[in-house]
Parts: structure tokens; C-alpha cells; sequence
């Protein structure tokens, strides 16, 4: 029996949170710029405990994790991607088989799965946390334990000002130090002792005197103050003295299969230790008193920044201006080159123009002159470079490989691309931008051909230009004939015809 799925209406967003402990899918309602849930889900896959020593992924929790987005692109039947984002963090940033997973994943969900940077992370869930507390002016210090990283953010209102990711994870950690079922104080030793190691790194930018409130958020956190102020350790908020008696009674129980808390739920038993050790690691070297919790966390930033994309407030957008302003870029240049890309791209797509791409290609054309900064040879080179590893806020990994990738193709040697280019929807783009820094080489406002115009073809491309203009420009034409035999090397005929 056919299924046939009903649109929802555009004021509902969903996003999909793919952690190392859990998946989670939250339904919400946009109303006056503020989300209401609507729906959630949540199912407790342990990502991260698949992982083996060299960072693989086992069949087994592929397969579980798999299941659990089958469910979940039931549930996002019939969404549009404009309303939905999924994105990945930490298990599926380090493991090396993740592309393999991520193909059957989004098969499965039904749209594309961002894995996002440990800092772009910590920026989501300071935008989450941030919505779920008072409007005050002091300065916080945000903390999120999740299954495989931990995320530093120092922030005031809604706006983060640091942040910071480390790979402390209550999944992890409670695998390395607690993976035989006992809790003995040197192994709860052990644990903290290295999340102190892991934390003092940054310890100089996140001291006491920098912020004026501590809050904890997702799982673990709430996990604790639940734990603490139903047993009467600590009273609402997370303490240093609470966790401590917590930790000396789960020692006296010595093994997980013993203890039995009131307010600690049986999903989130087998990562306690973990967890715990990681918080009082971050307490003592920090130098934290108390914490209080937040509901909001990281999908409720992803569904926050969401509803600014559509809003016209993309942290992208404000990204890429802050990346001409620190690399130093020739505004003019850049300008001249983005239109002309964008018109190039226009005639390709024949009114098809696919919005994303478009996107991406005006980035590209204005961050291409970014390697400059460093060095004139093979500066494009430097660009893409900077673009793939950066840390770009509100841009996911793969949306800045799609930037490297344009902005490596922009010049140079056409063979290299091949095995760079995994999307052939990219090779109308790669011609787009080149094609129009060729036109601005002189980096002058020239005045362009009066009959222009890019085709697409069986076998490649066609660039038409009024042969009065090429007879004027010599240099120009030579060169746009030697992009013949450039992207011969790429396995597409190019052809420059004048009219």
C-alpha cells in the first residue's frame, strides 16, 4: 500500500541530533520567532560504543542506528528540507568508516546529514541553552557533556563569545575507565584525573573571573541534578560536595549491577561513571562551585539557527563577512567574480537553479582570493585549505568541503579535480567561478563581451562569446582555448565558440 505523505505546514520545523549516546528527533512550532515542541523522540543507540581502537564502526550498532532512523524518517515523512536538519557530532566526526554509514543513513531519513565541528557544536548549543534562560546580562559558562566530547561555551544573551571542544565523553569515558561493571575509587582516580589533564588546556580562558554563572546542559548534567536532589545530596543545582558523595556511594556499592538510585533512569545508568568523573574533573580544575542546568541544548540550537536561515539571519552569511575582513579580501575583485559566477551558473541551470548550490557558490566566489594572505603561488590552494579546515561557525564539514572544492577549481590544473569532485552537480559550479575569475584576470572592471552565453551539452560544456570582444582581447581568448585541453583532463569536452 502506498503511503501518501501530507506536507506540514511551513511554520513547523524538525531537527535530528545524532550524538554518541543518543539520537534524538524534535517536532516544533514556530510562533513569533519562538519554538514550541511539538514532537520528540528519542532513542538511545550509544553510537560511540561501537567505535573500535582504530576508530571503526561495528556492523551491530550500524545496524541499530540504522533502525532508529528508519523510525525516524517515518516520523519526517513528508517535511521539506527547508524545515529539517540533521546533523552529527563527535562519533561520526572521528569514525573512518562514517561516510559508508552516512550514505545509508540519509537513504533511510530522507535528507542529508551534516557533521558538524566541535566548535560549531559548542555554538549550537549555546544558541539552545541560551532560549531556555532568563534574558540576563551576566556572562555564562556552558558546559555539555555528551557521549563523546565535551563543549566549553562562554557566552552573554544569545551570543557565544568562546567555545571550545575536548574529547571527553560520558560514553567514552565510562568504557575506558569503567568497561568491567566495578566502581573502585582508583578507577573514579583515574577518570578524573584525565578529564582534569584534558580540561587544563584551556583553563587559562575559562577561569572563575571570565564568567559569572555556570550551566549544564543535555543529558548527563540533568541526569546529575536529578540524581543529587532526589537523594538529598545537593539541593537543585549541580555541587562539587554532591558529586562527591554521589561518587563515594557508588564506590561503597562497587559495581554498576548493584547500585540502584532513586532519579537515576535505566538508559543512562551504564554512562554514569563516565559522566560523573568528566564533571568533577571540569568542577575541580575550573574551579566551579555550582551549576545549574538548562533545558534548551544542541537541537534546540540547530532549530533555532534553522529558523534564522529562513529569517535571514544565517550565521553563514555573517561567517563569510568575517572572513574577507580577517583574510584581508579585495571587495571589488570578489564582487565582479560573484556575478558573473552566479550568471554563468544561472544560464547552466536553464531556470533550474538549485538554491543550495547557488548559496555555496556565491561564498565561494567571494572567500576565493582568501590564500592570498599567505602566499601568491598556488594561493588557491591556500584557500581551500582554510575553507576545508577552519573552523567556519554555522557551516556543517560538508557544506565547506563543497566551499574547498569550488575554490580549488577555480585555477590551476583541471586533473586534480577528479578525485576531488565526489558530486557531479559541482562541475557546472567549478566552471562558473573559473570562467568568470578568467574574465576578471586583469582584476580591472572590464567591460564584457555583448553576446555571452554557457551551454551544457552530452559530453560538457559551450561558451559562446561575441568574436568582436575575443578579437579585442587576445589574452583573454588564449586563454579561455587553453581551458580546452584543461578540461580535457577532466573528462568533459570544453568548447569556446565565437558569434
Amino acid at each position: 500500500m502506498n503511503v501518501t505523505a501530507v506536507t506540514p505546514p511551513h511554520d513547523i520545523l524538525a531537527t535530528v541530533d545524532l550524538g554518541s549516546n543518543s539520537f534524538r528527533l524534535q517536532v516544533s512550532r514556530v510562533v513569533d520567532d519562538q519554538l514550541y515542541p511539538l514532537d520528540m523522540l528519542k532513542e538511545t543507540v550509544r553510537l560511540g560504543a561501537g567505535l573500535s581502537a582504530d576508530k571503526w564502526l561495528d556492523d551491530d550498532t550500524q545496524e541499530r542506528a540504522l533502525a532508529c532512523l528508519a523510525r525516524f524518517g517515518e516520523r519526517l515523512r513528508g517535511f521539506v528540507p527547508a524545515q529539517v536538519r540533521v546533523v552529527g557530532t563527535n562519533t561520526l566526526r572521528i569514525a573512518r568508516n562514517a561516510a559508508q554509514f552516512i550514505a545509508r543513513a540519509e537513504a533511510l531519513l530522507g535528507f542529508p546529514i551534516e557533521i558538524i565541528a566541535g566548535r560549531e557544536e559548542a555554538r549550537l548549543i549555546y544558541i539552545g541553552a541560551s532560549h531556555s534562560l532568563p534574558a540576563t546580562r551576566e556572562k555564562r559558562l556552558v558546559v555539555d557533556i555528551g557521549g563523546g566530547s565535551t563543549e566549553f561555551i562562554i557566552g552573554c544573551q544569545y551570543k557565544s563569545l568562546l567555545t571550545e571542544s575536548l574529547p571527553l565523553g560520558c560514553v567514552s569515558y565510562s568504557l575506558r575507565y569503567f568497561g568491567d561493571g566495578r566502581l573502585t575509587k582508583s578507577q573514579f582516580r583515574d577518570a578524573t584525573l584525565a578529564a582534569r589533564s584534558e580540561v587544563q588546556r584551556i583553563r587559562h580562558e575559562y577561569i572563575s573571573s571570565e564568567w559569572q554563572l555556570a550551566v549544564g546542559t543535555s543529558g548527563t548534567a540533568r541526569s546529575l541534578r536529578d540524581i543529587l536532589e532526589i537523594n538529598d545530596y545537593s539541593a537543585a543545582d549541580i555541587t562539587l560536595a554532591g558529586m562527591e558523595r554521589l561518587r563515594a556511594e557508588l564506590i561503597k556499592r562497587g559495581a554498576m549491577k548493584n547500585v540502584s538510585l532513586n532519579g537515576l533512569k535505566s538508559d543512562r545508568a551504564p554512562v554514569l561513571p563516565g559522566g560523573l568523573a568528566i564533571m568533577i574533573g571540569i568542577f575541580e580544575e575550573l574551579e566551579i562551585d555550582k551549576m545549574t542546568v538548562a533545558e534548551g541544548a544542541l537541537r534546540d540550537g540547530v532549530l533555532y539557527d534553522l529558523l534564522g536561515r529562513q529569517r535571514e539571519r544565517d550565521m553563514r552569511e555573517t561567517t563569510v563577512t568575517q572572513f574577507k575582513r580577517r583574510y584581508h579580501v579585495e571587495e571589488a575583485q570578489a564582487g565582479r567574480v560573484m556575478i558573473l559566477a552566479e550568471r554563468f551558473l544561472t544560464m547552466l541551470s536553464e531556470g533550474g537553479l538549485d538554491p543550495d548550490l547557488h548559496k555555496r557558490l556565491l561564498w565561494s566566489a567571494k572567500l576565493h582570493e582568501i590564500g592570498l594572505s599567505i602566499s601568491h603561488t598556488a594561493y588557491h590552494k591556500h584557500s581551500a585549505y582554510i575553507l576545508q579546515n577552519a573552523d567556519m561557525p554555522g557551516f556543517s564539514r560538508r557544506e565547506q568541503n563543497v566551499l574547498a572544492t569550488l575554490v580549488l577549481g577555480h585555477r590551476g590544473d583541471m586533473g586534480k579535480m577528479l578525485q576531488s569532485v565526489d558530486d557531479p552537480a559541482l562541475w557546472p559550479a567549478i566552471l562558473s567561478l573559473r570562467l568568470a575569475a578568467l574574465f576578471y584576470r586583469s582584476r580591472n572592471a572590464v567591460e564584457l563581451p555583448t553576446s555571452l552565453d554557457l551551454k551544457c551539452h552530452s559530453r560538457g560544456f559551450a561558451l559562446y562569446v561575441d568574436k568582436s570582444w575575443m578579437d579585442a582581447n587576445p589574452l583573454t581568448a588564449n586563454t579561455f582555448h587553453q581551458e580546452v585541453a584543461q578540461w580535457k583532463n577532466a573528462g568533459f569536452l570544453f568548447e569556446v565558440l565565437a558569434v
